[in-house]
Order: C-alpha cells, then structure tokens, then sequence
C-alpha cells in the first residue's frame, strides 16, 4: 500500500501546479487617460501629486482634530473595515482547503445486546467505547483550491478599497459640513453688519424726516428693507446648526458631545496656493474606487476557474485510524484498533450541463465587473474633471463678485454723502444700499461654493490612503 502511494502523491504534487480557467491580467485603461488633465492649465492648480492628508494643506488644528476623529470613529468605517475583516477571514477559510482536513472523534455509549447478539457467559449490559481520526486531503489536480484562494484575495483587496473610498468619503464629508458650519457663520456675520448699516440708514432718514427734509415712506422703504435682510439670519443659523450637527455624527459623537472650540469657529478655511493634482495616471492608481473594481475582476476571473476545475474529477486522499472497546477495556490494544487508507474520486460524467451553466455564469460575473472597472475609470476621470472646473470657474466668479462688492460698497458710501447734502433723492440711496446688501450676500455665498468646490476637488482626487495594504494575489496583474 505505501509503495503504491508514494507515487500517487508525488504525481498529484506535481500536477497542482495546473489550474482550470483564465490567467488574471490586469485590464488596459485608456492611452488618453494617462496624461494631463484638461483642467490642469488653470493657475489655481498644479500638476505637483496631490498630498494624501489633504487636510492639512488649510493649516487649521480644528479641522484636522475632527477628521482625525471621523477616522478613528465614524459608523461608516467601522462598517467598511468589519466588511474587511469578514473578507480576510474568508480568505483563511480558503487557504484552510490546502492543508488536509482532520476530524476527531469519541463516543462513549452504555447499552444492552440482544440474547442473540451476544456470546454465552458474556455480560449482556456494558460500555462500549469508539473513537477515531479521520484525516483527508484534497489533491488540488486542477487548480479548484489555488483559485478560490486567488478569488478570496480578490475579495479582501476588493473590501480594502472599499474601505478606503469610504475614508475619502467620510474626510471630505467633514471638511465640507465644518467649510459649511464656518462659511455659514460668516454669511451670519454679513446679513448682521447689513442690518446694522441699514438701521444707522434708518437713523438717518428718521431724523431727516423729523427735521422735514425726508418723506415718511423714506422710513417706511428703508425699515422694509431692514426687515429683509434680517430675515435672512434665522435660515442661515438653521444652516449652521445643521452643519454642526452633520459634524458631530461624522466623528462619532452626539450632538451633545460636540467640542465647543468647533461651535466658535467662524472663519472659513481657504486655500492660498494652487492645489496639487497630478495627472490622469496617478489618479487612476491612487483612486480606491478603481482598485476595488480591478480586485473585483480579478475575483470574478478567478471563479471562473472555480467552476471550470469542477468539470474535472476531485481526487481526495483521506485516512482514518479508530478503536472500538466493549466494556471499558484496552482501547488501543490490537484486538479493538482499525485503519484503513485510500482515495476518493469525485466526478460529475458525464452529466456536466449544472458545471457548464455555472462556468457561463461566471464568465458573466467577469464581464460585468470588467464593465464595472471601465466605468469606474472614465467616472473617476469626470469627477475630476468636473471638480477642476467648477473650482476654477468658482474662483473667478469670486473675484468678479470681490470686484462688485467693492463697487457697490462706494456707491453706497458716496450716495449717503451726497444725501447728506441734498444732491441725491431718497430712491437713489435706497438702490445702493439694496444692492450692496445683495453683492454682500453673492460674495458670502461664492466663497462657501468656492470652499465646497475644494474639498470636491480633494475629494476626487482621493488622496494617497494606503491604511489597508493589498493582498498580493498571484496572478494579479500591476496596478494602474
């Protein structure tokens, strides 16, 4: 028996090394997608790599606390990196299959034989002791249990870049709603200073009407007013509340729990050098989302040689030694010992039209995620895109409405003076100061969206995470 045994194992080792199905190589993204961006030319951006904390470039010690908080508490990664863990107990499942399988077992029973099943003189009530080792072993001639550990690896790689999508997801999530809470409390402070200006307009025009040189719906123009802007406040401190209560479940906390530094931050934080973007190749490496679906292909890839090594017989060599004692007595004495060894051939012949229709399947599910991968690319580089423009567009927008700001802001100044001396009507003040309220309000509001626009900017861009290092599959192809 040995003698024949040798042989058989020596020649399943060697041919293991063969596997059913498809070699994983890693899919070509487009030529055009590797170069620079289109919105790159823009002086507000550089084509230097984007740095991976991001974060840091605002140089603000209160936001960096709370993205440091997000990371180490949000719900979100908690769920993303437990979805981890599952896949990489998966994976150890998988890499369980090589080495044999063992099974120990006892059973002790207390009975009573029949007259006619037990020999005379003998005790017909005894114990009756069995136990065994079992012990089998998959011979992995066609490369069954080499792909499902190249599909297990895919799986963790995969659940790796989820996980850090999600990380970019929840850091430009809390840079955007503390960009929120603070523009928001600068928008406060604007509508605060035009209801000021406007109730010293009010001063004015009450006491010109008292003296007769104004008419009564002077007053009565210049209160509406007032009242307009003041009527703004209330939303944008709903705005703000609600900023700060998006920020406070970002990192984890309640609303209750939320650090009072973080309520009195009233400054927006802004950027004063270009932003670093890199090019179309970078992104596509640094991009997770564009990791988890090349390891989901090379997953998908992998199953399709599951299912073909299933057309193939599955040989397992399996061994087993045991005892069995009546009456408590030497177990391991030759009398009650037993072995035996041998192989077991599996095969589903020729019936194979199930292994067949699951191979179709499989091929289907590469297909898909190699769809899914394509589309994830050119999605990757229209967010970017996307984000270089708006940001740009932003900025310029700002600096036209700065321009405006100022403008209407003389005009007010001189209106009131030459009101002062008689030369102007009443209307023509209350036109300036109307629309310098109105610049005031369009410029508070274009520097939030050019705050936004940022952090959408970073956000595509994706950072540099590499908290959770890849599995390296074996036939994985190099990263894009």
């Amino acid at each position: 028996m040995r003698k024949t045994l040798l042989p058989l194992l020596l020649g399943a080792s060697a041919l293991t090394a063969c596997a059913a199905g498809p070699d994983y190589k890693a899919p070509a993204t487009p030529s055009a997608a590797a170069g620079a961006f289109i919105g790159a030319a823009s002086p507000a951006v550089s084509v230097a790599e984007p740095d991976g904390d991001w974060w840091r470039l605002y140089n603000d010690p209160v936001l960096d606390e709370l993205v440091r908080d997000a990371l180490a508490a949000n719900t979100d990664i908690r769920v993303a990196v437990a979805r981890l863990e599952k896949a990489r107990a998966g994976l150890r499942g998988a890499r369980s299959d090589r080495l044999p399988q063992t099974s120990l077992s006892a059973q002790p029973t207390y009975g009573r034989a029949s007259a006619a099943q037990t020999l005379p003189g003998a005790d017909r009530e005894n114990w009756t002791v069995d136990a065994g080792l079992d012990v089998a072993y998959e011979v992995d001639l066609f490369g069954r249990v080499k792909r499902s550990i190249e599909a297990a690896k895919g799986d963790v790689n995969a659940a790796a870049g989820d996980a850090d999508a999600v990380r970019v997801a929840v850091v430009a999530d809390t840079a955007r709603a503390y960009v929120d809470a603070t523009s928001s409390a600068e928008r406060i402070a604007v509508a605060e200073q035009t209801v000021a200006l406007l109730d010293k307009s009010i001063r004015i025009t009450n006491a010109r009407f008292e003296v007769g040189r104004s008419d009564r719906l002077d007053v009565i123009r210049t209160t509406a007013l007032r009242d307009q802007q003041a009527a703004l406040i209330p939303s944008l401190v709903a705005d703000r509340d609600s900023a700060l209560l998006r920020l406070a479940t970002l990192t984890g906390r309640t609303p209750q729990e939320l650090p009072a530094v973080v309520r009195e931050q009233k400054v927006t934080p802004d950027l004063k050098q270009p932003i670093p973007v890199g090019d179309g190749r970078a992104l596509l490496a640094r991009r997770p989302d564009v990791r988890a679906a090349e390891q989901r292909l090379a997953a998908d890839t992998a199953r399709i040689g599951v299912a073909t090594a299933d057309l193939y017989p599955r040989i397992t060599l399996g061994g087993s030694i045991g005892t069995t004692a009546i009456g408590g007595g030497d177990i391991l004495g030759g009398g009650p010992f037993r072995w035996l060894l041998g192989p077991l051939i599996n095969w589903a012949f020729p019936n194979q039209e199930a292994n067949r229709a699951r191979i179709a399947a499989a091929k289907a599910d590469a297909s898909a995620s190699l769809a899914t991968f394509d589309g994830t690319v050119l999605r990757a580089l229209e967010e970017t895109e996307t984000a270089l423009s708006v940001y740009a567009h932003a900025l310029e927008r700002r600096d036209t409405l700065k321009a405006a700001r100022e403008a209407a802001d003389r005009a007010a100044r001189i209106s009131l003076a030459r009101q002062r001396e008689g030369r102007i009507d009443f209307l023509t003040v209350l036109d300036a100061q109307r629309t310098l309220a109105a610049a005031e309000s369009e410029l508070a509001t274009a520097e939030r969206a050019v705050a936004f626009a940022q952090v959408d900017l970073f956000k595509a861009l994706a950072g540099g995470w590499t908290s959770a290092s890849p599995v390296t599959a074996s036939r994985s192809g190099p990263a894009l």
